[in-house]
């Protein structure tokens, strides 16, 4: 009849079998597959850099940016960079990244809160 004896669940006993069109059923849940992945919505990671004698128009726009990606239900990265002898001062850059998070409480919440990676402070943010 053109079927094939597929087992079911060979861990049982005694083992289950089914008749069944093998190429039909492969094709069918390849298809779910692709149609469940259609429908998964991706999270990106956004990343924002900043400097710690930023001025407050330049940290505005950034918030804009920062708002604006995380209304897309994105992540969002913010990096302080430090240069040279702004590393002696790194409470400057810690100021500035927790108003930062204090600026988007009303659209995302702290996954990680500002901590020192080197020459980096890294703040993460998450859509509410």
């Amino acid at each position: 009849m053109g079927l094939d004896l597929v087992e079911i669940a060979p861990t049982a006993t005694p083992p289950v079998c089914r008749i069944m069109d093998f190429g039909k059923y492969k094709y069918e849940q390849t298809k779910k597959h692709h149609a469940a992945r259609q429908h998964q919505k991706t999270m990106q990671i956004k990343e924002i850099k900043i400097r710690p004698h930023i001025d407050e128009h330049d940290l505005e726009f950034k918030l804009r940016n920062i708002k604006k990606f995380l209304e897309a239900g994105n992540r969002t990265k913010v990096t302080m960079m430090f240069r040279g002898r702004e590393m002696a001062y790194p409470e400057m850059g810690k100021s500035t990244l927790e108003r930062i998070a204090m600026e988007v409480t009303d659209i995302g919440t702290v996954e990680h809160p500002p901590r020192l990676e080197g020459r980096n402070m890294v703040l993460v943010l998450i859509p509410k």
